[in-house]
């Protein structure tokens, strides 16, 4: 009985293995060829059948990339990326592993899953747009969810249209192109790594073929499906409680932001009743406009509890809600529109068939219920319930009913690393221990003092690379323990204009930065050179230089110029100062320890007018105006640079 039931699963797999190839392409970023050259990237696409089930169905390919090992071994194992989402890109996440200590000798294969990221088909890439302009409207949030259902819909209908089978979009299937794609690749077994809802996935191809897990690292892990929703609310708000009591026993937290916990609740009354409409660039919402009503507050702080350094401006993000502070409350919707960067078409493919069916909204208001002032959960995650009643009508129920259940894995013997955020809102770290009992050889780290996927840091790097280098030896629980502790942002100058500074610096875009450029060469030729003039009194000896106006006006030039130029320098010098510390800061201003240089503002806004007036007033009697003029107009262009990114709103 049992030869032919191996029989029969090696004709399967087989089989499978005919049904897939392999092919190598151009890289996925042409402008990096080189850069992805040196670091002997691989890239490439997976062609497999759309529905397993059915051979002749057809193909899909999936998007694959390849870091191969510094050493160039050959036979090296392999470590295989799982990102989550589900229906964020596993490739795009290849730029963060270049320097990942695991390469030394070991290749970082990169799977989009299928319809995600660079595979293809991709399905729905703007969807995640379409409901950054819902959220942007001044509207209820009943509103939102109609608008929202509707948008989903609209995919669903254009997937359908296109002819693509959107029950074959699952976990199921996913771990079906990995197991191709190994051996495609050649690799007899690998090490399997998933984050956020890829550690469901990785659970769910470990449970299909534990054979060919050498080890499994779960980074913010599901231990189970059927309450990834309905314990949405409980996840969310011990994370935050987290924060709100340590700001509490933090006397200079609670001096600068008293009564944390009262302002969040209250704060989520307010914007019930009167949303903050805030102006934002036309590239990010078509409407130059953002509403921030009392949903888009809880969704705002529920993603600052992923990242350690946005865990720190929790109070002052929370305070500056409360304080209506509309200039710095703009600068965060672009970080905002990131929460909706995943291809959403895959996010409901996957969600409304494997995840949402398993919870009920029953469930879901029960536990939010507990939170009388939080006012019934996170509407941002409620929503997917409807969205999924309409996207499941007419849809077959085979898929749900074969769903893996996950048995075998607890037969499993492959060691399991489990990682798990502190301050993590929506994989909590109490879901550690959870996964863990589901395996017989697996040990959880609490990621001290970081959010979501712990893992992507440096001693989660540390941790991952000891662990899976050396799976025999148990992974040391200590293993954040050198973590620096979480230091909440206070003592803050606020300053719109300080993040559109930072903003333009990073974009680097010539039309914009040379001006700026030249401006300051001009600036400092001219303070070196007339300078140098007034020091050998050569003014003196030249009959057209000697009178006053001329020394008087060279002499404001000079002083103005030192000025500005010292004020841009040190504005420049604060701001990768401050991103170094925590670039989240920067929407908010500048430490009060950089509160000289809204002061150098000033007295260099002080002497340019009165520079500019003088020169008009004795243009006349200034000889060489052309240079003068040049030197003025510089000034001007530095004067502008602040008015356009809003610095000079003090």
């Amino acid at each position: 009985m049992k030869c032919t039931l191996c029989i029969i699963i090696a004709c399967v797999q087989f089989g499978m293995a005919q049904e897939a190839s392999f092919e190598e392409t151009e890289t996925f970023y042409p402008g990096y060829t080189e850069v992805l050259e040196k670091e002997n990237a691989v890239f490439g696409y997976l062609t497999t059948p759309e529905n397993w089930n059915d051979p002749q169905s057809k193909k899909v390919k999936v998007a694959v990339s390849i870091l191969k090992n510094y050493e160039n071994k050959e036979n090296a194992e392999a470590v295989i990326f799982l990102q989550g989402g589900p229906g964020a890109s596993s490739v795009q996440s290849i730029w963060t592993w270049l320097h990942h200590p695991l390469r030394k000798d070991k290749d970082i294969i990169f799977l989009d899953v299928r319809g995600t990221g660079f595979s293809e088909p991709r399905l729905c890439p703007d969807l995640g747009n379409d409901f950054l302009q819902i959220l942007a409207k001044n509207q209820s949030e009943a509103e939102d969810e109609k608008q929202k259902v509707l948008a989903a819909l609209s995919c669903k209908q254009e997937l359908i249209k296109n002819d693509i089978d959107i029950a074959q979009y699952n976990s199921l299937s996913v771990a079906k192109d990995l197991n191709a794609l190994r051996k495609e690749l050649g690799y007899s077994k690998w090490h399997v790594y998933g984050v956020s809802y890829g550690t469901y996935m990785a659970q769910v191809y470990a449970n299909e073929f534990p054979q060919n897990v050498s080890t499994l690292v779960l980074d913010s892990s599901i231990p189970d499906i059927s309450k990834y929703y309905t314990e949405n609310t409980d996840n969310f708000m011990g994370s935050l409680q987290n924060v709100f009591d340590e700001c509490k026993n933090n006397p200079t937290c609670n001096e600068e932001y008293p009564d944390l916990e009262k302002i969040f609740f209250k704060t989520i009354a307010d914007l019930e009743k009167n949303p903050i409409t805030v102006s934002v660039k036309k590239r990010v919402v078509e409407s130059e406009t953002f509403t921030y009503n009392a949903e888009d507050f809880k969704i705002a702080i529920h993603q600052a509890l992923y990242n350690k350094q946005l865990v720190e401006v929790i109070p002052i993000l929370i305070y500056q809600f409360h304080d209506r502070n509309e200039a710095a409350l703009g600068n965060l919707v672009s970080a905002f529109s990131g929460l909706l960067s995943m291809d959403y078409g895959v996010y409901y493919c996957v969600s409304c068939n494997e995840a949402l069916p398993k919870n009920n909204i029953e469930a879901y208001n029960a536990n939010a219920s507990k939170y009388k002032l939080l006012g019934g959960g996170i509407a941002f995650y409620k929503s997917d319930f409807a969205v999924c009643d309409k996207w499941n009508t007419n849809q077959k129920d085979s898929l749900y009913s074969i769903a893996p259940t996950l048995s075998n894995v607890s037969e499993a013997n492959f060691p399991v690393l489990i990682i798990a955020g502190e301050y993590d809102p929506i994989t909590p770290q109490s879901n550690g221990e959870k996964t863990a009992s589901k395996f017989k050889n697996s040990t959880v780290v609490n990621g001290t003092t970081y959010g979501h996927t712990p893992g992507f840091t440096y001693l989660g790097n540390k941790l991952t690379t000891n662990f899976i280098n050396n799976p025999i030896q148990k992974p040391s629980k200590d293993a954040f323990k050198e973590a620096q502790q979480i230091s909440y942002v206070n003592d803050i100058k606020l300053n719109s204009g300080i993040s559109g500074m930072g903003q333009s610096l990073q974009e680097l875009n010539p039309v914009f930065i040379v001006p700026l450029a030249i401006a300051l060469f001009v600036l400092l030729l001219f303070i070196v050179l007339h300078s140098y003039n007034l020091i050998k009194k050569k003014y003196n000896k030249v009959s057209r230089y000697n009178h006053w106006p001329d020394k008087i006006v060279r002499i404001l030039g000079i002083i103005t110029s030192v000025i500005g130029v010292i004020m841009m320098i040190g504005f420049f010098r604060s701001l990768d100062h401050v991103s170094q510390q925590n670039f989240y800061i920067l929407a908010f201003g500048l430490p009060n320890s950089f509160n000289y240089l809204f002061i150098t503002l000033f007295i260099f806004v002080a002497l340019l007018v009165i520079t500019v007036v003088y020169y008009i007033i004795k243009l006349r009697k200034i000889t060489d105006r052309s240079i003068v003029f040049l030197v003025v107009f510089s000034n001007l262009l530095l004067f502008v640079y602040m008015g356009y990114w809003g610095v000079l709103s003090i």
